[in-house]
Order: C-alpha cells, then sequence, then structure tokens
C-alpha cells in the first residue's frame, strides 16, 4: 500500500456561491454508498472506541445510555451529511476517563466539562484561530500525535484481548481464558479473519494493479486464486464479527434479552450546580482540551486530507460541528462526544469511504435509542470484550500507519520524540510542546550554516492544504 500523499493534487474550487439545489444536491454526493458491503462493514470500524467508553460510564455513573444513542445517531448522520467522509463521532475519552476514576466526578460534572471544552471549540472555530493552529503546526508532530494515538489504541486493545475487563471500575480482573464465549482463542480467531479478508488494508488502486498484475502472467491458477481473493476481499469482516459478538452476548445473557423494554428512555435536561462547572473545568475541561484541539481537529483534518484529498474538511468547520454537537446534547445528559482521527482510521480501515457510512451507523444508533432505550446497557454488558479488542487493534494500527510518509530522518526524528513523550506521559499536551521545541531546535541548526533561505523556508513552506508538510 501506496503512502499518503505528502502533496496531493489541489481540486477546483467551485464558485462560492451555489443555489439551494446544488447544496442539496451536493448533501445526496455525501450519502451516497460506493459499497452497500463495505460501507456497512466500515460503520464497524469505530465500535471498539464507542462501546467500552459508553458502557463504562453507564455502569459507574449512570449515564443515560438512550439519550446517548439518540443523540450521538444525530451527530452521525449530520456529520456523514455535512463531510461527506466516515467522520466518527467518538466519547471524550479524558472526561471519560476522570469520571470513570473519579466517583465524585458525576453526570452534572461530565456534562459541565462537555459544555466547557465545546463552548472553547466553538469559539475557536468561528474566529478562525483554529485554522491558524492548524496551518502552524509541522506535519512530524501531527504524525506524533496520530502515531501515539494509534499506538495507545492498539495496546489497549491487547488488554482487552488478554485480560478479563470490569469496565465499571475501568480495571482489569485477570487473565482471560482461553476457551469460552469470551475466551483468548475466539478473539485470535476473529483477529485471525480480519487479516485474511481485509490483509493490511490494501486500497482500491492497489487491488486494481494487482489485478492488471494477474492479468499479465495469463495463468489458470492465478485467475481463480485472484477470483477467489476477491470474493474473500468482499466480505464484511468487521460486521461479521460485531455480529457475531451480539449473538454470544444474547447466548451469555439470556435474562438481558428479556428485561427489554420498548421504548426511549426519558430525557430530562441536567441541572448543573455552580461546584459542578467549577469541578468539570477544572478536572475534565483542561485535560481534555488539548487532546480535543490535536487529536479531534488537527489530526483528524490532516488524516482526512491524506484519505480524501478531493474533500474539503477544514479545522474551522470541524471545531464548530464538535462544539455545536455538545453545547446542545450535554444539556440533556448525551455523553460528550467529538470526532477522532483513530475513528477516521478504523472505519476506512473495514471500507468507508463516505458519509453514508456514519450516517447509516447514526441511523442505527438511533433507532436503538429509541425503541430499546437504556435497557441495551443489558446486552452490551455481556458482549465479548475480546470481541471490541479485536475491532479496536485494527483501528488503532490504521492510524499509527499513518506515520509512514516520514521520509527524512529529521521528520521522522521529530516524531518519534513527540510519541514517545505523549505515550509515557500519557498526555498528548506534554509530547505536542516536546515535538514543537524538538522541531524549532533541529530547525535552528540551519542557521548554524548562514543559510537564512532555509529558516525563511520553514515558515513559508506549505502544502495545497495550507497546514505545513
Amino acid at each position: 500500500m501506496e503512502p499518503p500523499p505528502r502533496n496531493p493534487p489541489e481540486t477546483p474550487r467551485r464558485s462560492s456561491i451555489s443555489g439551494p439545489s446544488h447544496v442539496v444536491q451536493k448533501l445526496k454526493q455525501n450519502l451516497i454508498f460506493k459499497s452497500k458491503c463495505a460501507e456497512l462493514n466500515g460503520a464497524m470500524g469505530d465500535l471498539g472506541t464507542y462501546i467500552p467508553i459508553v458502557l463504562a460510564l453507564t455502569l459507574s455513573e449512570n449515564l443515560n445510555l438512550g439519550t446517548t444513542l439518540i443523540f450521538t445517531g444525530v451527530y452521525n448522520f449530520v456529520t456523514g451529511l455535512i463531510y461527506g467522509v466516515p467522520m466518527p463521532v467518538q466519547p471524550m475519552k479524558s472526561i471519560a476517563a476522570v469520571a470513570i476514576s473519579n466517583p465524585s466526578f458525576g453526570v452534572p460534572e461530565v456534562m459541565a466539562a462537555g459544555i466547557c471544552t465545546a463552548a472553547i471549540l466553538f469559539i475557536l472555530g468561528i474566529t478562525g484561530l483554529m485554522q491558524l493552529v492548524y496551518k502552524l503546526i509541522p506535519i512530524s508532530v501531527v504524525r506524533g500525535i496520530q502515531l501515539a494515538q494509534g499506538l495507545s489504541f492498539a495496546m489497549t486493545a491487547v488488554k482487552y484481548i488478554r485480560n478479563v475487563q470490569n469496565f465499571s471500575k475501568s480495571k482489569s480482573a485477570g487473565k482471560r481464558d482461553w476457551l469460552g464465549l469470551d475466551g483468548l482463542l475466539l478473539a485470535l480467531i476473529c483477529a485471525c479473519f480480519i487479516i485474511i479478508v481485509n490483509g493490511s488494508g490494501e486500497d482500491d488502486k492497489d487491488d486494481q494493479n494487482d489485478d492488471l498484475k494477474s492479468e499479465d502472467e495469463g495463468r489458470r491458477g492465478s485467475r481463480i486464486m485472484r477470483k477467489l481473493r476477491k470474493i474473500i476481499a468482499s466480505l464484511p469482516s468487521a460486521f461479521i464479527v460485531f455480529l457475531l459478538g451480539v449473538v454470544l452476548a444474547i447466548i451469555r445473557g439470556p435474562k438481558a434479552v428479556k428485561g427489554f423494554k420498548l421504548g426511549p428512555s426519558s430525557i430530562e435536561v441536567i441541572k448543573i450546580s455552580r461546584h459542578a462547572w467549577k469541578e468539570g473545568f477544572i478536572k475534565g475541561t483542561i485535560p481534555q482540551l488539548p487532546l480535543s484541539i490535536l487529536n479531534s481537529v488537527i489530526a483528524v483534518c490532516k488524516l482526512s486530507t491524506d484519505l480524501f484529498p478531493e474533500k474539503d474538511v477544514s479545522a474551522t468547520s470541524v471545531s464548530i460541528t464538535v462544539g455545536l454537537m455538545n453545547l446542545i446534547g450535554c444539556w440533556f445528559g448525551a455523553m460528550p462526544c467529538c470526532h477522532g482521527a483513530g475513528g477516521l482510521a478504523g472505519q476506512y480501515k473495514f471500507g468507508g469511504r463516505t458519509g453514508g457510512c456514519v450516517a447509516l451507523l447514526g441511523v442505527a444508533k438511533l433507532v436503538l435509542g429509541l425503541v430499546l432505550g437504556s435497557s441495551l446497557v443489558k446486552i452490551l454488558d455481556q458482549f465479548p470484550v475480546g470481541v471490541l479488542g479485536v475491532l479496536l487493534l485494527f483501528a488503532g494500527i490504521e492510524l499509527a500507519m499513518c506515520a509512514r510518509d516520514m521520509n527524512s530522518k529529521e521528520e521522522a526524528f521529530v516524531m518519534l520524540v513527540c510519541t514517545a513523550v505523549s505515550l509515557v506521559g500519557s498526555s498528548a499536551a506534554l509530547g505536542f510542546l516536546c515535538g514543537m521545541v524538538v522541531h524549532l531546535l533541529v530547525r535552528l541548526r540551519t542557521l548554524g550554516d548562514g543559510s537564512l533561505l532555509s529558516w525563511s523556508t520553514f515558515w513559508l513552506r506549505r502544502g495545497p492544504d495550507e497546514s505545513f508538510v
């Protein structure tokens, strides 16, 4: 698989003055499926992150699962409609981690943290400051954040696969047995199945090149193998694995199915006290904000440009949509959400190519939230965690693989410093700061050669997306 283009070709810009019919037509095109089977499969690529976090908050903090499903379903559909790419909707991980680890940090504090974070992102978006930040951050630092986030997902996934998880306490509960409906053997079989079907994640261009090579060979055996490979590659591996997990969850907890209650959960406005606002901002917003800016806006925009150079996904629009989502939903008890590079990479890995991928997922969430509400938590609690770990593992690896386009030793050096500090310090903000400092110091060495031209080029060298490359 070829690395993502460093300088994707510019697409011709259309006139900014468009009639209503043109806008409607564009929105319809954003939801068109390139392949129904592939888009359905791609929709499963983000569930390895979404389900564990939402389930943990529901069990430990009494988060309203039905309300969260309804609002995140609407978020999914709207983002797919607007962007036309498999833009994910993920829980804000830092806020979730604080809530799970701190019993006094309840639902009002969680919602206060989400609203404060959303307000800041919304202001950064409408003022154009987020786009300025996007332009100023070097590509090597962005890749460092993506690599760190991808490896973090992958390592968490391995923990899910190897160890029994207690999501209500966010702790491991011993080694996982080899056999059983949530055994280690089951997870390994699912992982092998996905690798056989998807391989390393070849794109359509790679498949076409392989087809041409096979045709040139003109051998019967190669033609048969090519057809067999096409049949295998057409299987919706992630969807099959997730469907298997649902079946096993029903078998593991038959009483949970009997406990289903039809109808949506009651949606109420959350009352947030002055103390909750204070605690939410200090303990939730402050640690979440750097992660939201770097991974939910900067990294996801860069990854979207790499994967879909023909689409216009700006830091301004992403920052505004993240802000609007939570400025509305958090008042009603919906889990604070954002976009994320890991979710985008996971959905792309499993075949998501258009906004129809996340729109389909959004409709499914909306239906489940309206029909079953919070009673769905009983069946999710029985879902094989090892299977979720497998889905999360491939999403993390796909995101980490974005770093393969660091061609120079200088860029790789900055990227790895940023990644190492982010992983060891468990802070994307600290890794970002160290990466920027190292990048500037490496660039300062060029002044020792008396070359002011190279220093000025550092600030002026930009790609078509107007970010540093």
